[in-house]
């Protein structure tokens, strides 16, 4: 520790704000899904998901290792080019949390990175076959590999249960949802809390503190354990409702089939050194419950803007990184002026969000606000009528319409206990 200069400990400390907002960003891809079906408060979801997020930071360091030693050539790195990579990652973070869109932190930061190693180095710097083995495969497979499981999950469960009691059934799911959130949130922290180990070992590295291809050592496991743990307490509660409400009207059933989904693909990958982005995962596996019943919502225009994101998420981070870069090149007053564009970015976006507050208390609430991504009735997909016309009719459904047999959109009305919500006509 006595060899860590100003500059390294700046980026440090920016390095945890990283991973404070991965916290918050990132809260909704394991307890949205609970909260929207009841399983849980809103409080006593956000508590549980911090303290398992805290525990799996502690479980393995294989993604931080990646990091540290595989996406960008160590030799010549310099320390403010990883200021620079968290500045567009934190930026980018803080946007798409602000529109409420449920973005890849993890794919933030490695836009930045990638940004601002081409600025200082050169396109030489960047490890290819790394990025394209462990970044980009594990994008595109993630999502759709989650989305499929939770379908046929989806689908499953409801056979299963189609013969007993709607209302008991629907409870031991909400109990099962609990759990299965538990392993998310697991999940998450032996993935997500293991990228700021990576960065902060990184700069340990270009600082001389530590050797090349070193672990990460205790402190740092333990300091980005507890920012990634603070972050998800104060709940993203703006993805949240995207994720709960916005995608999709989720039943208990749908939401516990989700969440043991994405949690099997995240805790794979994590076993595997692959460090894909667990906003994706559980997005996808979200998706596929909803396509999973027949009479459930997929919100198409919804997802179109997730995609959108998605797609932007690295070249913006990237541009914002390099940009970043470029100013701390020019020396200490460049430093100075990419910490206040930081700081001054990050304040506007928190004025911005205070004019539409979401919170604990209304996240859950059905009506739509100024602010939300959401519209309150959607056309039917070309994809959900397709899968729609060959699923199980969920048990205890009883439909208005009987051309909802046929794959065509009408109004339902399904008796899942707290789930019915008569204010979105389900759409098939």
């Amino acid at each position: 520790m006595e060899h860590i200069t100003l500059l390294l400990g700046i980026v440090i400390v920016t390095a945890l704000v990283f991973d404070f907002t991965n916290g918050f960003h990132d809260t909704a891809n394991a307890m949205a899904t609970t909260i929207s079906t009841g399983a849980l408060k809103p409080k006593t979801a956000v508590a549980m998901s911090a303290v398992l997020n805290l525990v799996g930071a502690f479980l393995s360091v294989e993604v931080a290792k990646t990091i540290s030693g595989g996406i960008v050539n160590e030799d010549g790195l310099k320390t403010e080019v990883i200021f620079a990579a968290l500045v567009g990652a934190i930026l980018w973070n803080l946007l798409t949390w602000l529109v409420g869109l449920p973005s890849s932190s993890s794919h933030a930061l490695f836009g930045g990175l990638i940004g601002a190693a081409v600025m200082s180095m050169g396109w030489s710097s960047i490890n290819g076959g790394t990025v394209v083995t462990k970044i980009l495969i594990p994008a595109l497979a993630a999502p759709l590999v989650a989305g499929i499981a939770a379908m046929l999950a989806t689908r499953l469960t409801y056979r299963i249960g189609r013969n007993t009691d709607t209302k008991a059934t629907a409870k031991g799911y909400r109990v099962g949802q609990i759990a299965s959130a538990g392993l998310v949130s697991l999940a998450h922290g032996t993935n997500d809390a293991q990228k700021t180990m990576g960065i902060i070992t990184l700069a340990l590295v270009t600082g001389g503190v530590l050797n090349p291809g070193a672990n990460p050592p205790m402190w740092v496991i333990v300091s980005a354990g507890v920012a990634i743990a603070l972050g998800t307490y104060l709940g993203g509660w703006r993805i949240i409702r995207t994720m709960g409400k916005g995608l999709t009207d989720l039943q208990p059933q749908q939401g516990f089939a989700a969440q043991t989904s994405a949690a099997t693909v995240i805790l794979a990958s994590s076993h595997l050194g692959f460090s894909l982005s667990t906003t994706q995962s559980c997005s996808g596996a979200v998706m596929g419950a909803g396509l999973g019943r027949r009479g459930g919502v997929v919100r198409w225009s919804t997802a179109t803007r997730m995609f959108v994101a998605w797609g932007l998420t690295l070249p913006a981070a990237g541009l914002v990184g390099a940009g970043a870069e470029f100013l701390t090149k020019q020396g200490p007053w460049g430093i100075a002026a990419t910490a206040a564009i930081l700081v001054g970015g990050s304040a506007v976006i928190w004025a911005l969000s205070r004019r539409d507050a979401i919170d604990h208390t209304n996240v859950t609430d059905d009506a739509i606000r100024p602010g939300d991504t959401a519209p309150a009735t959607e056309p039917a997909g070309v994809v959900t009528t397709a899968i729609a016309a060959v699923s199980p009719p969920p048990a205890g459904a009883v439909t208005a319409d009987a051309s909802v047999k046929a794959g065509v959109s009408a109004p339902t009305t399904t008796t899942t206990g707290a789930m019915a919500d008569p204010a979105r006509p389900a759409t098939v």
